[in-house]
């Protein structure tokens, strides 16, 4: 295996840890592959390109005919956001280029981006469906839409961010 699989607390969405080859010219890593059966359960169809200026948000949107996102950032820095309205339960996953991961999301729940770097990221994302340009399988509300108030954020109930309206700029806690 070349990488390190974390699930997290909604249902599909995981995180996998690339594994990092250095050497004196730089590194490599393989960003996906068809045989990482427990990270990938779906094949890719289409590879898009995302560059995003600090603080931008690009949010929210979900997918109904099944598609899967798999998101890399290869600069800067971006907060990746996936919520359940059902269960009112949201992740949250910081993924840097300084340390490269894939965050799969499965459409079907309400996702999200912010850059949260000072600087702007760039992001590849590979999904499972075919963009359709006349019947887009994309349903939108608005970044800032009052209705989204996670309960539970990462797992955790007691986040001061729970049971209030998702703010994309609440300060970083330490």
């Amino acid at each position: 295996m070349s990488g390190r699989l974390r699930e997290l607390p909604l249902e599909g969405v995981r995180v996998w840890e690339l594994r990092v080859l250095p050497d004196e010219r730089g590194f490599f890593a393989e960003a996906l592959r068809s045989d990482w059966g427990e990270f990938v359960d779906e094949w890719v169809v289409q590879v898009n390109v995302s560059y995003s200026y600090p603080g931008v948000v690009r949010a929210w949107h979900r997918h109904l005919r099944g598609q899967v996102d798999y998101f890399l950032v290869l600069e800067g820095a971006m907060k990746i956001c996936a919520y359940d309205e059902g269960s009112r339960r949201l992740v949250e996953v910081v993924a840097s280029g300084r340390k490269p991961v894939v965050v799969r999301v499965p459409g079907k729940y309400w996702h999200g981006t912010k850059t949260v770097s000072d600087t702007p990221s760039l992001t590849v994302y590979f999904v499972t469906r075919l963009y359709d340009y006349g019947n887009p399988d994309e349903e939108r509300r608005p970044w800032d839409d009052p209705g989204v108030v996670p309960v539970e954020i990462n797992g955790r109930r007691d986040d001061p961010r729970c049971g209030r309206p998702w703010d994309w700029f609440y300060p970083p806690h330490r």
